[in-house]
């Protein structure tokens, strides 16, 4: 296609995409039977954690694209490893002090006789992966502890997925490339759908990126890096190709973070090839995706309940799109907090 498409164009590929997508299931990833989602905000600063539990457990994969993330127990599920079933996972802002929550979900799945057998009893197995979000608010000392952890477990449920500026979104920003205070209100964002098969892909992301989230359809800066006077988008896509980032990157606070979930069966290899598929509608929603300064990092979890058998390349590229989406609904449901403002208020 030659130039950039026009307004009016773009506005009505983008109608017809939402007018698909209406006919869809929106519940997001709870709509994948035996997966649970429950958040902990800590409106104080803000941050908080996400956790989305499996009820029978679930083979995993992850895919770590990101150049600074920060991880728990991303190693076990290499297919190469000994355990097979995972029971949760978390998703924590806090940087690095966000990857206690995830205690409070193991405190949580041992009181509720979870884990994997051992001769002296359970271990839950939960691995993790956090955001930076230490420098949005007042008080970078809040942050997700063990107790957050516990209690986003405790209230996880299958109903609607809250989104925006809940969980590990409370406290997550975009479109940092031009520094902290160009920047806007990320959040959480959640899509799914079921093929004519009757196999479910679904998708949860936690926004929290360097660079600027785009309408996959459209080439939209939905939200991103500001002009100078704060009231417009100023397409980091552009400024990229006549400025290196240098010393005006800003600090490496980023990280976008997602899981996508299936009913399908897949072993563990599977499983970490659908997270990498899924990677490229991280790539597709935000620009630039994948810098050194962001964590970017992505969990599969397949269920196995579908009776069938399901084609590993559909999957992926299904887990790629509901990826996208849930990225643009994670800025397009955030609200704004004092200093970032929210895609809903910047005018067009």
């Amino acid at each position: 296609m030659g130039g950039r498409m026009n307004r009016r164009g773009a506005t009505i590929v983008l109608a017809l995409v939402l007018a698909v997508r209406a006919g869809a299931a929106e519940r997001g990833l709870t709509l994948v039977p035996g997966v649970k989602v429950g958040h902990h905000t800590l409106t104080e600063r803000p941050t908080g954690c996400t956790v989305v539990l499996v009820e029978e457990g679930a083979v995993a994969g992850v895919d770590v694209r990101g150049g600074a993330p920060g991880t728990r127990e991303t190693d076990l599920l290499d297919p190469i490893n000994l355990v097979q079933h995972i029971d949760a996972v978390v998703l924590a802002g806090g940087s690095a002090f966000g990857l206690e929550a995830a205690t409070g979900v193991v405190r949580y799945l041992e009181e509720h006789d979870r884990g994997y057998p051992t001769s002296a009893g359970k271990v839950p197995i939960v691995p993790a992966a956090i955001l930076i979000d230490l420098a949005v608010g007042a008080n970078p000392k809040v942050r997700p502890t063990a107790d957050c952890g516990y209690r986003a477990a405790s209230v996880a449920s299958r109903g609607e997925v809250a989104e925006g500026n809940v969980g590990a979104g409370a406290g997550a920003t975009v479109g940092k490339l031009l520094g902290m205070n160009r920047a806007m209100k990320g959040g959480v964002g959640t899509a799914s759908t079921v093929l004519p098969n009757g196999v479910i892909v679904a998708a949860l992301a936690v926004v929290n990126a360097l660079g600027d989230v785009i309408q996959p359809e459209t080439g939209e800066v939905v939200a991103g890096a500001r002009t100078e006077d704060g009231k417009q988008l100023a397409d980091a896509r552009v400024w990229l190709r006549r400025h290196a980032l240098g010393a005006r990157r800003g600090k490496p606070e980023n990280t976008t973070l997602g899981v996508v979930a299936t009913n399908a069966r897949l072993d563990k290899a599977q499983a970490t090839k659908m997270a990498q598929m899924a990677q490229d509608g991280l790539a597709r929603a935000i620009a630039p995706a994948h810098t050194p300064y962001d964590g970017d990092t992505i969990f599969t979890v397949a269920t196995g309940a579908f009776d069938g058998e399901a084609d590993l390349a559909q999957l992926g590229a299904i887990a790629a799109d509901m990826m996208a989406e849930a990225i643009v609904r994670g800025v397009r449901t955030a609200a704004s907090i004092p200093g970032f403002p929210a895609a809903k208020d910047i005018k067009r």
